[in-house]
């Protein structure tokens, strides 16, 4: 090392010398136009009320759309700590979507050519809305699917249906969080 590198080296210090790459790293991201995912303005923050509204249903499913609601609610809670409104008058944030579809599709069979699993997907329309300003924080669509057994026996067939939905409609509700904090 040269002796004018070294009389540097030392007079700054090794603590000081060690941030100089970092702060020429974080100038290049800022003057790439690089900026960290999401706002202020679609941040859900703790403690915020939040009300989800009726899920329109345009699928075969009679059920779906309280699952779903039942979903976004508890997910909200989990993931943000978002509350539960008493009304929708009393909320922060509204949410409101319409269930698009719902389908089984067989994915697997077995050596006499009989269903052994299905897969159940479901796509909902979604759109949340600051209830002070009216203003939308994100609008779109979310799908979610989940693999569940077939059974010849009817009421298990039925209850494994309904385990997988609601697994979807977790899944579903955690990628909407997601995607409204993510949106820019």
């Amino acid at each position: 090392m040269p002796v004018f590198c070294h009389r540097i080296f030392h007079r700054i210090g090794f603590r000081t010398w060690g941030l100089i790459p970092c702060a020429i790293v974080l100038l290049v991201q800022l003057g790439c136009g690089y900026r960290l995912a999401g706002s202020a303005n679609n941040t859900l923050a703790p403690g915020q009320t939040v009300w989800v509204g009726f899920i329109a249903n345009e699928s075969i499913s009679s059920t779906a759309q309280t699952v779903i609601r039942r979903a976004l609610l508890d997910e909200c809670h989990a993931m943000r700590g978002l509350l539960s409104a008493g009304n929708e008058a009393g909320a922060d944030l509204r949410i409101s979507g319409k269930l698009r579809s719902y389908s089984n599709q067989a994915i697997s069979y077995t050596a006499i050519d009989q269903v052994r699993e299905y897969r159940l997907t479901i796509d909902v329309e979604l759109e949340i809305q600051r209830k002070d300003t009216g203003s939308t924080l994100w609008k779109g669509s979310v799908a979610a699917s989940q693999d569940y057994p077939a059974n010849n026996n009817l009421a298990l067939q039925r209850s494994a249906e309904e385990a997988a939905l609601a697994a979807a409609s977790r899944l579903l509700a955690q990628r909407f969080l997601t995607a409204v904090e993510q949106s820019y």
